[in-house]
């Protein structure tokens, strides 16, 4: 099985414009997200889709390999359909190559610039049987004021470690016990943004209408549960540093500083 890996890139933020052309120590953002998932060993390749020229020419100055998708896609999800659609993995797609198509497209996130390869690695081995629809990483939540921060997306999962339900709320709600006692008496789990999608299903998830959970959350993924898709959570011990606005660089690398002992 081949999974090809799919970094989108937008140059227009509101809350930080050029963000992935951002430098850090020495490195654009994107160019460090690329590098690091290109140390994965599940990747069959890593392209970059963007919708703007100067961040497609950064690109091809660090020899990476980029393709210019639409300015009118509202998610990343619909950028990376567009990709699929471009190398043939659709059914009403053209293809743009000889190679041999992969079963899975790999969303990775192009603001996370110290993304651990074995992260993708992790997401990767739920996929060898062809049967995930969607899957996901995430991550214990360990720690109170990261389980109540709204800006953490949590998540509960069946058995079979298939997503149930994604909130910004803290689920399940504990009865009769303390909040700040809740992240001991029972194991809490957050989103990790990083999808894989099996080709089939993502040309079906860019058909779906946004849906009334989506709207109230303002959760992509709850439009795909409500339409009755299955996404697999992957357990992963890597936290996510994301970058969303320029102040975030520091506080990242102070974090990794940290991790690494330094």
């Amino acid at each position: 099985m081949q999974i090809l890996g799919v970094i989108p890139a937008r140059y227009a933020s509101s809350r930080f414009p050029g963000k992935p052309l951002a430098m850090i120590e020495g490195k654009s953002m994107l160019q460090r997200v690329y590098e690091q998932a290109s140390k994965s060993r599940s990747l069959s390749r890593v392209i970059v889709a963007t919708d703007d020229a100067r961040i497609a020419r950064h690109v091809q100055d660090f020899n990476g390999e980029v393709i210019l998708t639409s300015d009118q896609h509202p998610s990343g999800t619909d950028r990376c359909a567009e990709v699929a659609q471009k190398f043939g993995l659709f059914s009403s797609g053209v293809s743009t190559g000889t190679h041999l198509p992969p079963s899975y497209l790999m969303n990775i996130q192009g603001d996370e610039p110290f993304i651990d390869p074995s992260q993708i690695d992790t997401l990767a081995e739920v996929l060898h049987d062809g049967k995930s629809q969607i899957a996901t990483l995430i991550i214990e939540a360990d720690r109170q004021d990261v389980l109540f921060d709204t800006g953490e997306v949590k998540v509960v999962l069946n058995p079979q470690r298939e997503a149930l339900y994604f909130s910004r709320s803290v689920i399940p709600f504990l009865k009769d016990v303390p909040e700040q006692e809740w992240h001991l008496r029972h194991t809490y789990y957050r989103h990790v943004g990083m999808y894989a999608y099996r080709c089939d299903v993502l040309e079906q998830l860019t058909k779906l209408p946004v849906s009334s959970l989506e709207k109230a959350e303002s959760l992509e993924q709850l439009r795909w549960l409500e339409a009755g898709y299955k996404v697999t959570c992957a357990l992963t011990r890597h936290d996510s540093h994301c970058i969303d606005r320029p102040e975030d660089i520091e506080k990242v690398l102070m974090l990794m500083k940290e991790q690494r002992g330094g």
